[in-house]
């Protein structure tokens, strides 16, 4: 396993983020199972919010850390103020609220990095920056940031920190991967800094050296190498993956992929993670491995090196490798 940096955490960093949807109090022995094979492997980085399952996943992941006694090697990731039905939920109010939810899920009394899990660009930036520097202050999370803000409102919110003498935003979580976003796979408030539209916010995150938390890195299973033109709406298994990547720039990436994953022996999922691994900015992925297989899989990527001139290839941005 890989390692990087990240301001605020005194842990390295596992650049394999294991994504906890599927984690479940429910169904605690598959549950353990994964996080156990993840561990094994090296990594110690986890992905929630405070929305999955119903609040399933952290509890899971609590009673996990719980049993095996091991929340001091563990960096959890979780995520407040995710809308509801009826309003964007990013206030002091709400982020305090699931804050604490949080924490009595993951029966701990600090969350590591900490998302907010949306944004809400009609409300001015001060008031959320002075609750998360409220919340650190009071050793309740360690290091935060934002998942699907854009880097505009980033930076507005980081000027407004610098201003004022508080901690910044050193985080961020948007989508990222070789294949372009066309739509949002959840509503109009869903981020990607994938795609040469997004060229301009890749450039800004590694001016900044901001570090990114990719989600989605496989596009929700598009590279998952089951999907093909002739049996995407058959065989992709989440409706907003057809909804999100299933178009013809993205089969064309695909099948560069299968390319050049067939003369380096490897897998179509290797050659995209390499991708995104592979990028000029401080970049961790979030997985949604399922099983010890694709937790090896995943892992196989990190020693995948691409070339400039394949990464170009791969992304249509060059026709030569």
């Amino acid at each position: 396993m890989e390692y990087g940096r990240v301001p605020g955490i005194e842990q390295p960093v596992s650049r394999l983020v294991l994504g906890t949807m599927i984690v479940n109090a429910d169904d605690i022995e598959r549950s353990f199972a994964l996080l156990d094979a993840f561990a094994a492997a090296g990594g110690n980085t986890l992905d929630s919010a405070h929305i999955y399952g119903g609040g399933k996943s952290e509890r899971g992941i609590g009673a996990w850390m719980e049993a095996r006694g091991n929340r001091d090697k563990v960096l959890v990731i979780s995520k407040c103020s995710h809308p509801n039905g009826d309003r964007k939920r990013v206030t002091p109010y709400d982020i305090a609220s699931d804050l604490h939810d949080s924490l009595a899920r993951l029966r701990t009394t600090y969350i590591d990095l900490y998302f907010l899990h949306r944004d809400d660009p009609q409300l001015p930036v001060g008031p959320i920056v002075d609750a998360l520097n409220e919340h650190k202050a009071a050793g309740k999370i360690r290091a935060f940031g934002g998942s699907n803000w854009t880097h505009e409102r980033l930076a507005e919110a980081n000027e407004y920190a610098y201003k004022k003498n508080l901690t910044p935003f050193t985080l961020s979580s948007p989508n990222f991967s070789l294949a372009d976003q066309v739509k949002s796979p959840w509503g109009p408030d869903c981020v990607t800094i994938s795609g040469p539209r997004n060229d301009a916010a890749r450039k800004w995150y590694a001016e900044q050296e901001m570090p990114v938390f990719a989600w989605s890195s496989l596009a929700r299973g598009f590279f998952s190498g089951r999907l093909n033109r002739e049996n995407y709406k058959e065989a992709a298994l989440d409706p907003s993956v057809v909804h999100a990547y299933c178009y013809e720039e993205n089969f064309k990436r695909l099948d560069r992929a299968a390319e050049l994953a067939k003369e380096k022996n490897a897998t179509v999922p290797r050659i995209a993670l390499a991708w995104v691994l592979a990028q000029p900015i401080e970049i961790y992925a979030l997985i949604g491995a399922a099983n010890q297989q694709e937790i090896d899989e995943n892992l196989k990527a990190q020693s995948l090196k691409l070339t400039p001139a394949e990464r170009d290839w791969l992304d249509l941005r060059s026709e030569t490798r």
